[in-house]
């Protein structure tokens, strides 16, 4: 992403009656969606609430999460002279952004990069396509936490073969594909 130096709008510009610009708004915690789903429903304000999907090891196997990509912030677009209020005291919302007297603008093209990464969906989902090499985590059952390698894909079966430490052995298991979790997904 190219690094563009953010507009600064101050309330006694001459150029803010016709500003209609890119905002970050602050959201009460863990209700980006809430807040994204009110400021939809105003008229003259476009929203962009980016998300990520992933798995999370449960004691019951993977549960597939969806959350906020910047926790607690999301984007809008509004007239800023005209709707700034509005904006600011929606539900869930916490504020817009702000430096003092200084109201950070984001480019267009920010926006648009982002978009494009994310797709139509605006969710970026983490990749549960395993290859041999993959360090990964197993979720659910008794071994639930127990981190292993995969050593082989097996195909068209959903399953994968791992190596893990047992009982002071290493030994190769074949589990499924919904009983794994990749290392290093933890929010």
């Amino acid at each position: 992403m190219a690094a563009e130096p953010l507009d600064l709008l101050r309330p006694d510009s001459a150029d803010v009656d016709a500003c209609v610009a890119w905002f970050c708004l602050r959201s009460q915690p863990k209700r980006e969606h809430v807040a994204a789903r009110h400021l939809q429903q105003m008229e003259q304000v476009e929203v962009f609430n980016p998300r990520i999907r992933f798995a999370r090891p449960t004691r019951n196997g993977p549960l597939w999460m969806t959350e906020a990509l910047f926790p607690s912030y999301l984007f809008a677009r509004f007239n800023w002279k005209a709707s700034l209020t509005r904006v600011h005291y929606s539900p869930a919302v916490s504020g817009v952004v702000h430096f003092g007297s200084r109201w950070p603008i984001l480019p267009d093209s920010i926006i648009e990069e982002i978009r494009a990464t994310l797709g139509p969906e605006e969710i970026h989902v983490i990749s549960t396509d395993y290859q041999a090499g993959d360090k990964v985590q197993l979720a659910g059952g008794l071994l639930h936490g127990l981190q292993t390698v995969i050593t082989q894909v097996l195909p068209g079966r959903q399953r994968v073969a791992v190596l893990m430490n047992f009982l002071g052995r290493q030994t190769t298991v074949e589990v499924g594909v919904n009983s794994i979790i990749r290392q290093g997904i933890h929010r």
